[in-house]
């Protein structure tokens, strides 16, 4: 994971969080989670970073690239 990785997660207090990876504050926060992903995209591509999105439990249930891929398709 990148330093400038997004995060998209789940806050205990109700709605959805954009963190940038180890940061201890969220940039942003959102009401949804489709707004908080839509927000999250937006800055990855401009950052040319990785997008990850947890579920409500923490876990990561997608992951984008939107710069350097580590692991780029073959072919």
């Amino acid at each position: 994971m990148s330093n400038n990785s997004q995060h998209v997660l789940s806050n205990v207090k109700g709605g959805w969080d954009v963190k940038k990876s180890g940061a201890d504050r969220a940039s942003k926060h959102f009401d949804t989670q489709d707004e908080a992903i839509q927000w999250a995209k937006t800055v990855a591509k401009n950052q040319k970073a990785e997008l990850y999105v947890h579920s409500k439990d923490g876990k990561i249930r997608e992951k984008n690239s939107y710069g350097n891929d580590p692991h780029p398709p073959k072919g």
